[in-house]
């Protein structure tokens, strides 16, 4: 009888910890359901076998999917597609996760596309002689138009309801000006540090560029009103939000984690975003385990939405109040023969959870 007791003890004394040092809601609602799943060692002897229930949606033979952007009417769901060495913008229906179609192969519409309304897209490209916003018809075919010149190293553009645009500029901080070789993973998990570039947001208007703040990772809010991006701080990064002219800037979570990828649910009361808060490794990225987690855009009510010892990232909410997201968590036989795939490709595929009720419908 003695574990119950030391685990419940030890419970209820860290909780008079966190209220008498004044920690956050959020960070107290991190460190308690951490608590809650060791209690659950303590008192069995074993391992506890959580479960997000995420359901599998994309799956093709010999190909991985990431970074899901679903379509405004949720119809629709944007995904980078490899295989081998080939990789392309896919066009899937968002009911099964089937093909409709290849959007572009334009190697800069993988860190930048996304959706301009139902039927449209836009990303980078440097095409025609040099970068610039492109925007182009979702189902593949028609012409491109050019809707902005764009001079520098520019990625991840949000495009704002005036026209104006939103991106991140990188700045070199290598002695020689090159980025070096080696600064993304393999897989592309990590969209949130180049290694040689400090990464700042700025405004490109009419009437010129304007900085911002340092961050990556933006996203416009379903109103337009604000962006929420991510900003590093030493070995963490904390998720903020502003609105687009860069005014009331405001912290929303505070932890020494990585809380990077965010994105918004569709009333625009919540944000999604990927961390690794629930087992951070500061000096050791890779030993972290990253999932996706949900907090109220006013910094409250911190949920973890996926519980999986993969890497999940990469997150969206469809305005169907599910959570998209990237995991290279394993497909189990019955998923791929649902699928009639005989052999999966070990990798990223795209997943999907449910925006629990609390957490933004």
């Amino acid at each position: 009888m003695r574990k119950p007791f030391q685990a419940v003890s030890f419970m209820a004394a860290l909780t008079v910890f966190l209220v008498s040092a004044w920690v956050s809601p959020a960070q107290a609602a991190d460190v308690l359901n951490w608590l809650e799943q060791k209690a659950s060692v303590m008192t069995s002897g074993k391992s506890p076998q959580l479960s997000d229930g995420a359901v599998l949606l994309t799956l093709e033979p010999h190909e991985t999917e990431m970074y899901p952007k679903p379509s405004p009417d949720a119809r629709s769901l944007l995904v980078i597609a490899s295989q081998g060495k080939q990789s392309w913008v896919s066009r899937r229906y968002l009911e099964n996760g089937d093909p409709a179609n290849i959007v572009t192969d334009d190697v800069r519409a993988f860190d930048s596309i996304d959706w301009r309304d139902n039927g449209h897209v836009y990303f980078l490209s440097e095409r025609a002689g040099g970068l610039g916003l492109w925007d182009k018809i979702s189902d593949g075919e028609g012409m491109l138009r050019r809707l902005r010149e764009m001079r520098g190293r520019f990625t991840q553009p949000v495009l704002l309801l005036d026209g104006s645009v939103i991106a991140v500029r990188l700045n070199s901080v290598t002695p020689d000006g090159k980025r070096h070789a080696q600064h993304r993973k393999h897989d592309g998990f990590d969209n949130w540090s180049i290694a040689g570039y400090r990464s700042e947001l700025v405004h490109i208007s009419e009437q010129g560029t304007r900085v911002l703040a340092e961050g990556i990772n933006p996203a416009l809010s379903p109103d337009g009103k604000w962006i929420v991006f991510a900003m590093p701080v030493g070995r963490s990064a904390h998720i903020f939000r502003m609105h687009p002219d860069g005014s009331e800037l405001i912290q929303v979570t505070d932890a020494r984690s990585v809380d990077v990828q965010p994105s918004w649910s569709a009333d625009g009361k919540w944000i999604v975003f990927t961390s690794n808060r629930g087992h951070p490794d500061m000096r050791h990225k890779k030993r972290s385990n990253w999932d996706i987690w949900a907090i109220d855009a006013e910094g409250r009510n911190l949920t973890q939405l996926t519980l999986d010892p993969a890497r999940d990232g990469g997150a969206h909410v469809g305005s169907d109040g599910r959570v998209y997201f990237h995991s290279d968590r394993k497909v189990s036989k019955k998923e791929s023969a649902a699928r009639e795939v005989k052999r999966v490709q070990q990798g990223f595929h795209i997943w999907s959870v449910a925006l629990p009720s609390s957490a933004g419908r």
